[in-house]
């Protein structure tokens, strides 16, 4: 990793800007979940992760409360991770098919990982303010992440955090639906996909399946690799 991205890492890990945020995630690494009682939470923000010369980027919400929060890597360690995973393996994204924990010997291909708000925030719904403070921080990943081309928004709150961050950063107004699989072009050039988060709740629901999944990413990679 570039000696940019380390610094930028080691800002991200020490922040403390948004004192809900920082209350927030002491709390759930102090009294923790039962089934995790004995581990030690990494209670910190949380920095992106993976290929830093990607042309994907999966932008994320926040990391969870027992998942990202507990790991110290987002999208780590819980049972949306579990099925993501999966998927990203049949897609050729990742060497192996889980993400348990930061030493598990995960590798992602041609793409990075980030939360648009790195610390976890109560009930998942981050304030304004919390965001534009967090923004700083995505700004730079993207100014870093020099080849990504594609991103994709986990989620609506995801991908509603990203057309945040480009209605400040760009002036840009035109608004856009949310939908898995739905693909838009951005003022930058670069293309944003919708995907449904793969939560437990949308997968035991029948909104994403594995077959849904493995289909949008396979796609994306198909996608990322004709766009120069």
């Amino acid at each position: 990793m570039s000696i940019k991205f380390q610094k930028l890492n080691k800002s991200i890990i020490n922040c403390s800007k948004c004192p809900r945020l920082v209350k927030f995630r002491k709390k759930i690494s102090t009294t923790k979940r039962k089934q995790y009682i004995n581990e030690t939470y990494w209670g910190k923000p949380i920095t992106g992760f993976g290929d830093i010369n990607a042309k994907i980027l999966v932008v994320g919400l926040a990391p969870a409360a027992h998942g990202g929060t507990r790991t110290g890597r987002v999208f780590t360690g819980n049972k949306s991770s579990d099925f993501l995973y999966k998927c990203l393996h049949k897609a050729k994204i990742s060497n192996q098919s889980n993400s348990d924990h930061i030493n598990d010997g995960l590798k992602i291909y041609n793409t990075y990982f980030t939360p648009a708000l790195k610390c976890v925030p109560p009930q998942d719904k981050p304030e304004k303010k919390e965001l534009d403070n967090c923004f700083i921080y995505l700004k730079q990943e993207f100014e870093l992440l020099k080849n990504v081309k594609i991103i994709v928004a986990l989620g609506k709150i995801g991908f509603d955090a990203c057309m945040y961050f480009y209605k400040k950063k760009y002036d840009f107004k035109e608004k856009l639906k949310f939908g898995h699989g739905f693909i838009y072009r951005l003022p930058n050039n670069m293309k944003i996909v919708g995907c449904y988060h793969p939560s437990p709740r949308n997968v035991n629901t029948g909104r994403i399946n594995e077959k849904k999944m493995v289909a949008l990413f396979t796609k994306v990679s198909k996608l990322s690799k004709k766009m120069s």
